[in-house]
């Protein structure tokens, strides 16, 4: 495993001359709070590698080395995002071998399933929910993240040659770099907006003041432990703490989860203060969604969009979704402002046809 800027250097020196480059990134987000980029599966002909962005490692030569290339991923939204939030990377163009395998009309598009119709070839997928900051990692471990780029290329030649003979090229590469924009976003969390988790709707003011004050409470200790937040408590568990507390607006008699262990109750009951403390005038309330009632027009436009959607689609041999959600489509008869060019040119193509 590379996990130093010399042997970074070196590999990335022969990065530059490849004919190809597939990626793969394993994070930690079921073990550590925040997440973060744990281990990088780098493949070239010839050649498979892993580097370590934990160990003491400058990652600019990877980044500078895979500028301007076109990089094969699977299933690529995570690795892009993981890469842009973390790491302010993004590639100049993908090809994501899952949307190949959707826009080829396959049922199955998991990386195990695209190998195994297109190369024959049957990975073990035992370690997909292993600790990936631990170190070392197992042999277990080293083979599967391996597997994960190692026969990225043959599948995707493989893809380009069906997606050359359907006339989908050009559908992919839109999908493609689509993905590429939508992943390279900034962050933007909406706080008042971020603790509404499941069950807030049933809350009143004075339980959605005090959930408020236990997702925040909830939100450092996970920090703090470098837990994620559902392995301190499940979102369920935060709702129903506070519906109890606000029903008897106080903390006595509060039933609490058995297994908290005593800094964590305190917590608790500290955060149901604050929140059975705060002013009724300050208390957030339910956020209503303004929506108009559609009318008999509108309706008949989302029905006859469907039927176009959904014979198009069949003949083509394709998941309609591909081509339009159920919401685009009430947004395109509505006319929506921008409705229409949120769709790639091939959507466009699909439902305009008659």
């Amino acid at each position: 495993m590379i996990s130093s800027t010399g042997e970074l250097n070196e590999f990335a020196s022969r990065l530059r001359q490849a004919a190809w480059v597939g990626l793969d990134t394993e994070a930690d987000s079921l073990h550590a709070y925040p997440e973060k980029l744990c281990l990088l599966q780098v493949a070239i002909p010839g050649e498979a590698v892993l580097i370590d962005p934990l160990a003491d490692i400058h990652l600019e030569p990877l980044w500078s080395a895979l500028d301007d290339r076109e990089i094969i991923f699977h299933a690529a939204d995570y690795d892009l995002r993981l890469l842009f939030q973390g790491h302010h990377f993004r590639p100049t163009a993908i090809f994501d071998t899952m949307w190949a395998a959707r826009l080829l009309g396959e049922p199955k598009f998991g990386l195990n399933d695209c190998l195994t119709r297109f190369l024959g070839v049957t990975l073990e997928k035992g370690a997909q929910k292993a600790n990936w900051g631990r170190r070392p990692l197992t042999e277990r471990m080293v083979e599967y993240a391996l597997n994960d780029v190692r026969y990225l290329f043959e599948l995707s030649e493989a893809m380009r040659v069906q997606l050359v003979e359907n006339g989908r090229v050009e559908w992919h590469r839109q999908s493609c770099a689509r993905l590429i924009q939508e992943c390279s976003k900034a962050h933007d969390v909406d706080l008042d907006g971020v603790w509404r988790i499941k069950g807030h709707d049933k809350l009143d003011p004075l339980g959605l003041a005090i959930l408020r004050e236990l997702w925040h409470w909830r939100e450092k200790d996970a920090v703090r432990t470098n837990k994620p937040p559902f392995f301190i408590l499940r979102h369920e568990s935060l709702s129903e703490i506070a519906a109890d507390a606000a029903e008897r607006n106080s903390v006595r008699g509060l039933k609490l989860p058995y297994y908290l262990t005593p800094r964590r109750r305190h917590g608790v009951i500290e955060a149901v203060e604050r929140g059975l403390s705060v002013p009724s005038t300050d208390r957030p309330v339910h956020v209503r969604v303004r929506s108009r009632r559609m009318i008999k027009r509108e309706l008949d436009r989302v029905e006859e969009l469907r039927v176009i959607r959904d014979r198009r689609a069949g003949e083509l041999g394709i998941d309609p979704t591909l081509a339009a959600s159920k919401s685009t489509l009430y947004a395109l008869a509505r006319n929506d402002p921008g409705a229409w060019d949120e769709l790639l040119p091939w959507q466009r193509a699909v439902l305009e046809s008659t």
